[in-house]
């Protein structure tokens, strides 16, 4: 049975209970969402051929620090690094290293911000030079997949309906949707009830209602979708090594639909743009 609760009267951990956030949090979770999104479009002009995960993992930390947020990721679990770097094959949580980019490759960056205590949680994906088509055709679809599942979020429909969105148009493109991660509840904690799965029907999961906060992040792949943690136990990999592709906004369910928190100031934030010149 699922239970819902507001959010100034539950406890700062996870609690299986579904937070309703006021009008005053969406401002807070704003804020800390568009510092996340303001660093995303920063580094659209520096994902280029011959730089290091490293280098973009530094930048990220100096961004939040220059701000007066923190990165979540920053020893959650013992990570050790500011940002997420998944790479062509890596689904997600690929470490940082210091392997330099190349010309063709594929690059999720998942960041989070903690600013006055709300987690600003945003990924997308940033082409390395010039990319091959079928490639480009990823980004394009799993771009379409998150967009149609924020599309499905309203009070009174049902979690569900975001997966169906996913599932439904990701595998009419011939792709294949992950089933080993999700996305989660976010506002005041990282990870939070409910879980938001990219697969399913319409009519299954909990109802969503005005004040839910949450993430929506799809990964897709070009291959099946079975994926294997490596033995560093974090990084993600697709088993038949084909390309993955996600992309991930933190939404707030309002009275006739939702808000994008995560959305880029300078509209760098969907796939198909040239890059930007640094």
């Amino acid at each position: 049975m699922v239970s819902y609760i507001d959010a100034v009267s539950a406890p700062l951990k996870n609690t299986g209970a579904i937070r309703l956030y006021t009008t005053e949090d969406f401002a807070g979770m704003r804020k800390a969402s568009q510092l996340t999104a303001r660093c995303l479009d920063e580094l659209a002009s520096l994902v280029k051929p011959g730089v290091t995960t490293n280098a973009l993992d530094r930048f990220v930390f100096e961004f939040g620090m220059d701000n007066g947020a923190l990165p979540a990721t920053l020893g959650y679990r013992g990570y050790k690094y500011s940002v997420c770097t998944s790479l062509n094959h890596v689904v997600c949580h690929g470490m940082p290293d210091d392997k330099p980019l190349r010309e063709g490759d594929v690059v999720n960056i998942d960041v989070t911000y903690i600013l006055d205590g709300w987690y600003g949680d945003s990924s997308r994906m940033y082409p390395v030079g010039q990319i091959k088509r079928a490639a480009e055709r990823l980004l394009e679809v799993t771009h379409e997949c998150l967009m149609r599942g924020i599309a499905a979020v309203r009070p009174g429909a049902r979690i569900g309906a975001i997966g169906e969105a996913i599932q439904t148009y990701a595998e009419a493109q011939r792709c294949s949707v992950v089933r080993d991660f999700c996305g989660h509840g976010v506002g005041q904690i990282f990870h939070d009830t409910p879980n938001i799965l990219h697969y399913g029907r319409a009519d299954e999961g909990p109802e969503m209602r005005e004040g839910m906060i949450f993430t929506i992040e799809p990964m897709i792949n070009l291959g099946k979708p079975h994926v294997k943690v490596l033995s560093d136990g974090w990084t993600a990999v697709t088993r038949d090594r084909s390309l993955s592709a996600q992309y991930e906004h933190a939404v707030g369910v309002t009275a006739t639909g939702c808000e994008i928190f995560t959305l880029s100031p300078g509209g760098l934030d969907r796939p198909g743009l040239p890059p930007l010149q640094g």
